[in-house]
C-alpha cells in the first residue's frame, strides 16, 4: 500500500489571530506549527503534504515550506475557491469567505488516490497523534471504515475565547454515534476558584464534561469521502445559499455518513494535551509548551 497523504487546512483567514498565522514563527529557529505537524507526519510514514490554501496565499506559503521540504516529503497545493462550477452547482454566490472546512477539503480532490488524513494548520496534535493515524491509514482503512481522532475537550481549551470543536458521541466499541459542531466553548467559573466548561447554543449555556471526546479535525478518509461531501454540499447550497456566514464543516460528513449506515468512525483516543493559536495570547502558550517538548527529547532545535 502507498503512503497516506497529509492534508492541512490553511486557507483560513485566521480573523481573531489578527494576521497569517499559518506562517508565524513559534520555534526557536522560525518554526511553523505546520512545520511540526509535518515533522511528525514524516516521523510516522506519510509520503505526501497538500496545503489547501487561497490562491493568492501561494507565493507566502510556497516561500516558507518549499526548500525546506524538498527531498523530504512529496508537496502540493490546492486551491479553496468561491467558484461553484466545479462542484456541478451552476450558480455565483457573493460571499466574504470560502464555504467551510468540508468544502475546503472537497477542494483537494484531484490532488489524492489513496489514504488521506485531514489536519488545521493552527493545531499542535504531538507525535502520538500522527503515529496512531499512519498505523490506521496503512493497515485498518477502508471505505467502510475511517476514524477521527478524539481529544478531550478539557485538553483543547484556550484561556483567551471560545473556541469551536465537533462534540462526538462514542459507543462502547469506540466508534462515532455523532458529532456535533459547536462554534462557542469556553471556560466560565464555578464560582469557587476553579473553572468549568460550558458551550452556548440558542443563548442558553450548557455544561460539557472535560472528558468529552471532541474532533480537532484530525479526520481519516478514503476519497470516497469526496463523492458523499459533494452530494451533500449541493443541497448545503441550495439550503444556505442566502446566508453568507453558513458553513459547511467537516464532522457533518462522518456524521451524515454515520447515521445513514454508509461507514463506521473509529474514535481514536489520545490523552495528548492539544495546544493551538485562536488568539495572539496563545502565541507565548504555544511556544513555551514547544520549548518543554524540544527540552525533553521530543523534538531537536532545530526542525530541516
Amino acid at each position: 500500500m502507498s503512503k497516506p497523504t497529509l492534508i492541512i487546512l490553511a486557507a483560513g483567514m485566521a480573523s481573531r489571530y489578527g494576521s497569517l498565522k499559518q506562517i508565524d514563527a513559534f520555534g526557536p529557529h522560525g518554526e511553523t506549527i505546520i512545520d511540526y505537524s509535518i515533522y511528525d507526519a514524516i516521523r510516522a510514514g506519510f509520503g505526501k503534504v497538500v496545503f489547501i490554501i487561497r490562491e493568492e496565499f501561494l507565493d507566502k506559503i510556497k516561500a516558507v515550506f518549499d526548500e525546506k521540504l524538498q527531498g523530504k516529503i512529496e508537496v502540493d497545493y490546492a486551491f479553496q475557491s468561491y467558484d461553484l462550477n466545479r462542484f456541478g452547482i451552476d450558480k455565483v454566490i457573493e460571499r466574504a469567505k470560502p464555504w467551510g472546512t468540508a468544502h475546503a477539503v472537497m477542494s483537494a480532490k484531484d490532488k489524492v488516490d489513496g489514504p488521506f488524513c485531514v489536519i488545521n494548520a493552527d493545531d499542535f496534535y504531538g507525535t502520538d497523534s500522527f503515529q496512531k493515524m499512519a498505523q490506521f491509514l496503512t493497515t485498518d482503512v477502508t471505505d467502510d471504515t475511517m476514524a477521527l481522532m478524539g481529544f478531550q475537550v478539557g485538553n483543547t481549551m484556550s484561556d483567551y475565547g471560545y473556541v469551536s470543536r465537533g462534540i462526538c458521541e462514542v459507543d462502547q466499541d469506540g466508534h462515532l454515534v455523532s458529532v456535533t459542531e459547536r462554534t462557542n466553548i469556553y471556560y466560565v467559573s464555578d464560582g469557587q476558584e476553579s473553572k468549568k466548561i460550558v458551550y452556548e447554543e440558542g443563548g442558553q449555556q450548557y455544561d460539557l464534561d472535560p472528558a468529552t471526546r471532541v474532533s480537532m479535525n484530525f479526520w481519516g478518509f478514503t476519497p470516497r469521502i469526496f463523492e458523499v461531501a459533494e452530494g451533500m454540499f449541493r443541497n448545503f447550497v441550495d439550503e444556505n445559499g442566502d446566508n453568507p456566514k453558513s458553513e459547511f464543516f467537516i464532522p457533518s460528513v462522518p456524521d451524515h455518513m454515520v447515521k445513514n449506515g454508509m461507514a463506521d468512525f473509529r474514535v481514536i483516543p489520545t490523552s495528548s494535551k492539544w495546544f493551538g493559536v485562536t488568539y495572539k495570547e496563545d502565541k507565548p502558550i504555544v511556544q513555551e509548551s514547544i520549548s518543554k517538548l524540544i527540552a525533553d527529547g521530543v523534538y531537536p532545535e532545530k526542525l530541516f
